[in-house]
């Protein structure tokens, strides 16, 4: 007998399903709000979870990442009356095992129970099976669903020689995942070869990759093995796939399909059994729309697709990232091993990482060289711009700096004093700055009377401002 949650704010809808649920032989739990729902989650085991889209309190596809990293995982399958197909694609992404709509006939919504715990049964059945076997990670730190689910994806294509493709913001590890899966597969103990192809000049793409035999152009004094030779019973990881050249994707295109490769000059084909990885933080479904990414190729390099999170989507991760690199950077500069203040970690907390984990590996290379021989990382040893950032977002969130405080900040929000005068000084020096400049019409000499400044010290607060 399984344990359904079903949570709708519609008590018409929760008997119906209750009813669908019990009929079943299975036990119905009711919730009418999100908090509600999330609550009796978090207290029990759940097999399945009816989950509406629109609740008092929030949206039920808010809640997807929470539910799937709980410790029983349930199959969420997401009911509502809106027929959204952008819903739907939103709520398969993250990992729902089906959408319907509130529509549906009883029949319908039983089925489509009947086979999300039948797919349950059948993945318990074949975890029990499976041999425990440690999966290698390294330098893969955090504990969030996104990672976790991109770590099973590693497990998963393991026993696979399946093509992969890894899509992912600039600096979200593309390039780790791609030797995570070479070092669990069955290839893990030959080469692993990485080309760049953003790096590579258009010019030498083909002859890096197909190699090329001496005297087949001009400056070719000697046979050249391709990297797709190099890449024999291995893994060849190709990096922002996105940028290789039109003229060569049909051309690889057939190395994919065939796995031989004639080097420029050469009338005999190579064969070479290799693996595909491929990475790019492009939109190639977008690239194949412009017509400059072949079709045919994009869907022969994504037999398997895995897409990393970004940095801002798994806050719960930063901490021990960042405890991991302090470390690892300590070592490295013959440093004593640091002490790390709460507020030091809330501030990379609040940063939105742009440029996500390596944006933030820099940034605590540059905290470990302020810190110097200081036995503990505070936010003063940040830098101050990323500081600034993180006050003024702080800050932002409210609508005005009065009502903030009116309101009383909440401790973990509330920035140090420091940081918060800075910014509002800053603010304050900056919008006092473009009055001067605007009501002396830009009179330079008229605006030092006003504001008792010499025309140095002007110039150098305007252009610290970036104000003209």
């Amino acid at each position: 007998m399984a344990t359904v949650l079903i949570v709708d704010d519609d008590e018409t809808l929760c008997y119906a399903l209750s009813r669908v649920v019990t009929t079943q032989g299975h036990r119905a739990v009711t919730a009418q709000t999100l908090a509600d729902g999330l609550l009796k989650a978090r207290q029990a085991s759940f097999d399945a979870v009816f989950l509406d889209v629109r609740l008092p309190d929030g949206n039920g596809l808010d809640a997807l990442e929470e539910l799937e990293g709980l410790p029983s995982a349930p199959e969420v399958i997401i009911i509502t009356g809106l027929g959204d197909p952008d819903g739907a694609e939103l709520a398969m992404i993250n990992g729902a095992w089906d959408y319907i709509e509130k529509s549906a006939s009883t029949k319908e919504i039983a089925l489509t129970l009947g086979r999300a715990l039948e797919y349950r049964e059948e993945k318990r059945s074949a975890v029990a099976a499976s041999p425990v076997v440690a999966l290698v990670r390294d330098g893969i730190i955090g504990s969030s669903t996104g990672i976790k689910g991109c770590l099973d994806l590693v497990a998963r294509s393991a026993i696979s020689d399946a093509n992969i493709l890894i899509t992912g913001e600039t600096g979200t590890g593309k390039e780790l995942f791609a030797r995570a899966v070479h070092e669990n597969s069955l290839r893990k103990n030959g080469p692993f070869v990485i080309v760049d192809c953003a790096s590579i000049p258009e010019t030498l793409v083909e002859s890096l990759l197909f190699g090329h035999k001496k005297g087949a152009f001009t400056g070719a004094d000697r046979d050249r093995t391709g990297l797709i030779v190099d890449a024999h019973n291995g893994t060849l990881f190709l990096d922002e796939v996105g940028e290789l050249p039109m003229s060569l994707q049909k051309a690889f295109l057939r190395v994919l399909q065939e796995r031989t490769v004639r080097p420029i000059g050469s009338r005999h084909e190579i064969r070479s059994h290799f693996r595909l990885v491929a990475a790019t933080n492009r939109n190639l479904e977008a690239m194949v729309e412009e017509g400059t990414f072949r079709k045919d190729l994009l869907y022969r390099i994504q037999a398997f697709s895995m897409e990393l999170p970004a940095l801002r989507a798994r806050i719960s991760d930063i901490k021990e990232i960042a405890a991991y690199h302090i470390h690892r950077f300590c070592d490295r500069y013959g440093m004593d091993h640091k002490g790390v203040s709460a507020d030091f970690y809330g501030t990379l907390e609040g940063h939105d990482w742009p440029g996500n984990v390596r944006e933030l590996v820099n940034i605590l290379d540059q905290a470990l060289i302020s810190a110097r021989n200081e036995a503990t990382l505070f936010p003063k040893h940040l830098p101050p711009r990323l500081r600034a950032q993180v006050a003024r977002a702080r800050l932002g969130a409210s609508p005005s700096d009065e009502e903030a405080f009116s309101d009383g900040y909440a401790l973990d929000a509330m920035p140090p004093l420091s940081e918060y005068r800075d910014t509002v000084l800053q603010e304050a020096e900056r919008r006092y700055l473009e009055d001067l400049m605007r009501t002396s019409s830009g009179k330079i000499k008229r605006a030092c009377e006003v504001a008792g400044l010499s025309q140095s010290r002007l110039y150098a607060l305007l252009k610290h401002h970036g104000l003209k």
